[in-house]
């Protein structure tokens, strides 16, 4: 095929609702990833919450965002992928002014009566009844609104919007932040610039996107089909171990949001801007998804997800043996070149699984192992500082441990693909 008829099969080979979808998921990233960026260094320096503490909160943030797009999946696929990104824009515009208000004056009277870690564990769940809706709208249009010669790109520009707006989130905080160094704004801006993102991106879908065809097979699922295609994923046994597995990788990507920024602020440079530091990652992921992906589609997908996660987890040890801002720069760029690697074929792997009408909740199942690593990086991540950082000084070990876990994964994944995969066809 000639490079011309590519580039025409790439033209006529999406609907617009997954143009729609994408854009959108660029302003979603932005405000999750601002939020991110900011939340574990907000809670323990802005709110007065441990290290340890604020870790386990700031885990809980993103667990609870993507054990939540397992139902979300679920409901997008009951009520159509236009109302559900309608609905999920309408609560995040929310969520997200209360996050950056759990300080606030007028929530005083609430703090005087609900612990304030209650209190901030309530609100930091909010914001994922939003984005359990989005994921697996964007993801689930991604594969409905392009054709089959075209899908793998389109997953390979779904994860390129990804990684512009979570591109743009740490660094619109890291302005932010430079203006509060300077006493100029307070670090509520971050949250407040989150609200107002998306709060335009509901009025965008509801002029905008129209909901994408689906297939003359695929039927539309009664809340009855939905629960049955639920429970018919949760009994796929070597699926659900799979995601099980591969949980371990988010443990160890997630280190760079939930630990990575104290680290650098209190055992590195302390006027180093963590946020700008943070942009690392999504800058190499846009520059080099396409041009990776393409490079490496010789390699078969679960292939290309093992050894994504070894080089992910591999990257983490330039911090041990370079005490620098710039060693974070680093391993975050090695750390993108493995999530390159991964994430556009693990999308692809799930996609592929999905029979027709379940592409919402098997796709809500795939952040799964997102979820679970959010939660326990948290705790983990916290746990690892306070023992390495705090108690014997040296914080430098907290990434040999980081390293380990991530290793393990990549082994388990690699005997998985070598036993239990290849034993049946389910997975």
């Amino acid at each position: 095929m000639s490079l011309s008829e590519r580039l025409k099969e790439i033209r006529t080979g999406f609907e617009p609702a997954f143009w729609i979808a994408n854009l959108t998921e660029i302003f979603e990233r932005l405000s999750y990833y601002s939020v991110f960026a900011v939340l574990v260094r907000y809670l323990n320096e802005g709110l007065g919450f441990p290290i340890e503490q604020a870790g386990t909160l700031g885990g809980f943030f993103g667990a609870a965002v993507w054990f939540m797009a397992i139902f979300g999946g679920a409901v997008a696929d009951r009520i159509g992928f236009r109302r559900a990104l309608s609905l999920a824009y309408f609560i995040l515009s929310g969520s997200y002014f209360l996050v950056g208000s759990i300080g606030a004056p007028w929530l005083a009277p609430v703090r005087d009566v609900i612990p304030l870690g209650v209190l901030a564990g309530v609100i930091l769940f909010m914001p994922a009844l939003g984005v359990a809706l989005v994921k697996p709208s964007v993801v689930g249009t991604t594969a409905r609104a392009s054709t089959e010669n075209v899908r793998s790109i389109g997953y390979s520009i779904y994860y390129t919007m990804v990684n512009f707006g979570s591109f743009l989130g740490p660094y619109l905080a890291g302005w932010v932040r430079e203006r509060v160094n300077r006493g100029e704004m307070r670090l509520e801006v971050v949250f407040r610039m989150a609200s107002l993102s998306v709060f335009l991106m509901l009025i965008a879908v509801l002029i905008f996107f129209t909901e994408p065809r689906r297939s003359s097979n695929e039927p539309v699922p009664t809340m009855g089909g939905v629960v049955r295609n639920f429970l018919t994923v949760v009994g796929n046994f070597r699926f659900v171990l799979f995601l099980l597995i591969f949980a371990g990788y988010w443990v160890v990507f997630w280190q760079q949001y939930l630990i990575l920024p104290a680290y650098i602020h209190n055992y590195v440079d302390r006027s180093a801007n963590t946020e700008w530091i943070l942009v690392t990652d999504p800058v190499i992921v846009i520059l080099f998804t396409v041009a990776i992906n393409a490079a490496t589609r010789w390699i078969p997908s679960f292939q290309a997800v093992t050894l994504g996660t070894f080089i992910t987890a591999v990257g983490w040890l330039i911090l041990p043996f370079w005490h620098s801002k710039w060693a974070a720069v680093v391993a975050l760029a090695v750390v993108a070149l493995g999530e390159i690697i991964q994430s556009p074929r693990y999308y692809e792997y799930i996609s592929r699984l999905a029979p027709p009408g379940q592409q919402g909740t098997y796709m809500g199942f795939a952040f799964l192992p997102i979820g679970i690593g959010s939660l326990i990086g948290g705790w983990f991540g916290g746990k690892l500082m306070h023992h390495f950082a705090e108690i014997a000084h040296q914080p430098e070990r907290v990434w040999l441990s980081v390293t380990a876990v991530g290793v393990a994964t990549a082994a388990l994944l690699w005997v998985y693909d070598k036993t239990v995969k290849t034993s049946g066809s389910a997975a």
